[in-house]
């Protein structure tokens, strides 16, 4: 099976892949510290809860990483506990779609990866939201070239440096908030947050419509996709393993020089 991973700067995201169906998956907070063999240790832990074993069920590995150091952890956790050289996504790979950039090398792989998987899947045009650290807008046009996004503050980020420079407010959950009206400061901050940052989404989207001249599907994904998609008016669909699936398609492009 495919053993896929999504290095982001605040999450990690890791799906086992059989015959381009996840099997499994697991989320795990991004340390830049972690070492080849922890991660190794990690994953056997992850696998141990189904009754696996690392090296009986992964056969190949496919990288999407915007962390290097991490990069080069995981690629020698491959190859030492594995036993296996892992595909990692960088400039140069294949991926079947012009990169229509100023500087192609330097548009982040999970960005690229997920316009492959979303115009894949869903056709172009398409718009993919990536609600991560920061919320990517990643732009598919109708020729189903790559032709750039935008690139805003994450939700987490701002929230956290909102309490940071406000000595009065507290770090809260995000979550769905009861009233758009809050009734206390964790009900009025988390209604800032999820309906500030839909309404960032659907102010974002509509400007890129205007310079596509047309109506493309937008496509949510990321850790909180789910909980901002409901009130973004733009967005018509939620995929939140998208990335993963992306891997698994430019893996296979390699596959077929």
């Amino acid at each position: 099976m495919l053993l896929a991973v999504d290095v982001g700067n605040t999450q990690t995201v890791v799906g086992l892949m059989d015959g381009g169906e996840i099997v499994e998956h697991w989320r795990l907070a991004t340390v830049r510290h972690r070492t080849g063999d922890e991660i190794a240790g990690l994953l056997v832990g992850f696998l141990s809860l189904r009754g696996q074993r690392p090296r009986e069920v992964v056969d190949e590995v496919a990288i999407a990483s915007v962390v290097p150091r991490l990069t080069v952890q995981w690629t020698e956790m491959c190859e030492r506990h594995l036993g296996l050289v892992p595909f990692v996504v960088g400039p140069g790979t294949r991926t079947g779609m012009r990169i229509a950039m100023k500087n192609p090398t330097e548009v982040g792989a999970d960005r690229i990866v997920n316009a492959v998987a979303g115009r894949e899947k869903y056709g172009a045009p398409v718009v993919v939201v990536d609600f991560g650290t920061s919320t990517n807008f990643d732009v598919v046009n109708a020729d189903g070239d790559y032709v750039g996004g935008a690139i805003a503050p994450g939700i987490e980020v701002s929230m956290e440096a909102l309490t940071a420079r406000a000595a009065k407010l507290i770090k809260v959950d995000m979550a769905e908030p009861e009233h758009a009206i809050g009734k206390d400061t964790t009900e009025a901050m988390q209604s800032g947050a999820v309906y500030g940052f839909a309404g960032q989404v659907d102010g974002i989207v509509q400007a890129i419509w205007a310079e596509l001249g047309t109506k493309a599907r937008v496509v949510a994904t990321g850790g909180l996709a789910e909980l901002i998609a409901p009130h973004a008016q733009a967005i018509s669909e939620v995929d939140p393993f998208l990335t993963l699936r992306g891997l698994e398609l430019i893996l296979r492009r390699q596959a077929a020089r």
